[in-house]
Order: structure tokens, then sequence, then C-alpha cells
């Protein structure tokens, strides 16, 4: 895949290293002499592309015209809106993730400004502790869809009403479904008679307003 990163801060310059580990053509725009001094430090020389952030002709001479993925991470939200619009209205870019460096400006960040997935790292965090401290023990794998579906794993709770019953017999939500079951370290494929037992490891896909109450469903006394 090929993938153009405008803007190398900490986060650009470790998506970049990360991606290019995967085997993925990778490009970088940076204007700024310290963090290109530090990206020369993580990623080849042929992957950086010295220039004015938001220059239509540095863009074209990184390949944003045969770009998979654009990924706008500059420092400021009116320059990765700007590599954002042209982006998807210039060059025709499939895929285009920005960031809102100020949450207050998330609410610009969308199709109609070329946006597909408009991140704010203010905003992920707070929503990944709020997470965290109302789930207990359930830990969240992976987000899919954009975060509207979560892949989970929490344990069976020896006092939880679940214990000894068999999937069918479940309450659970309309939108959750239970994967896989890890057991003593095998793996269980989950069918309608596989019943469940303490200190088991359930895996399952949920919507993201349904994890807490899967998470009630299999913790202690719930």
């Amino acid at each position: 895949m090929k993938v153009l990163i405008v803007g190398a801060g900490q986060v650009g310059s470790y998506l970049a290293s990360l991606l290019i580990k995967d085997g993925h053509s990778v490009k970088v725009v940076e204007m700024r002499e310290k963090q290109l001094s530090n990206l020369r430090q993580e990623i080849p020389e042929s992957s950086i592309v010295a220039g004015n952030f938001t220059d239509p002709a540095v863009l074209e001479s990184a390949g944003i015209n045969k770009a998979d993925v654009v990924v706008a991470l500059t420092p400021t939200d009116e320059g990765n809106l700007v590599v954002s619009t042209l982006a998807r209205f210039e060059y025709g870019v499939k895929r285009v993730i920005a960031r809102a460096n100020n949450p207050k400006n998330s609410w610009m960040f969308t199709a109609e400004m070329g946006v597909d997935v408009g991140l704010t790292e203010a905003d992920l965090m707070a929503h990944v502790v709020a997470e965290e401290m109302s789930l207990g023990d359930m830990m969240t794998l992976l987000k899919l869809n954009k975060g509207r579906y979560s892949l989970v794993q929490e344990k069976v709770h020896p006092s939880s009403t679940v214990v000894g019953k068999t999937l069918r017999e479940l309450n659970l939500p309309d939108e959750c479904i239970i994967v896989g079951i890890v057991r003593k370290n095998e793996l269980v494929i989950p069918r309608g008679n596989t019943a469940l037992f303490a200190g088991d490891e359930v895996l399952a896909i949920s919507y993201a307003s349904e994890v807490k109450t899967l998470a009630d469903l299999l913790e202690q006394g719930k």
C-alpha cells in the first residue's frame, strides 16, 4: 500500500517507521528542520520529502496522486484540512485520515472537507480512559468500523450467573456475538451447546453501546 504522511512529529515519524517495517511504501512530507533531523534517524532518506505541507507541487513530488492513503498530521488544523481537501478532491485519494489538533475543531473534519476519519488525540484518550474505568476487568483488544464495534476479552468470574450455562441460554445483547473461548490455554470454538466455566476467557465482538452490558453479564454477581 502507498501511504503519504504529511507532518512528521512524534506520531507521524512513529507511524512511518511502523508502516515501513510492515512493508508499505511510505513517503513523509515535513518542513520543520528539527523534525526533519529526527526523522532521518528513524526512516530512510528516500522516504522523506522536505517542503511545505500544503504546496501542491511538494505533495505531487511525494506521490499524492498515486497514494492509497493520505494521513494529515501537520501541527495546525488548517493545514490538515487543506491537505485533506487537496487529497480527496484534487487528487482523488480513496482514504484520507486527518488529525484535529484542537478538539473544538473536530466538527470540521468531515467528508465534506475530504476527511474519511478525523482523529482527536485528546478525545481518543478521554474515551479510552472513561471506557477502561467503566468496563472493570474487560479488555478492549480492537476497535472495528470506526469504533462502532469492539473486539473484547473478559474472564468469567467464579460467581457470575453465566457459569455452567450454555451459550444459547445466555441473555446476550442483540448486537453481541461470542467468537471464541480460551480455556486452559486452548481455543474452544463456540457453539450453541458450549457451556461457560469459571476462568474461561471469552472473546466477543460487540456494538460499542452493548460492551458494558456484556461486561456486567460475565463479572462477579452480575
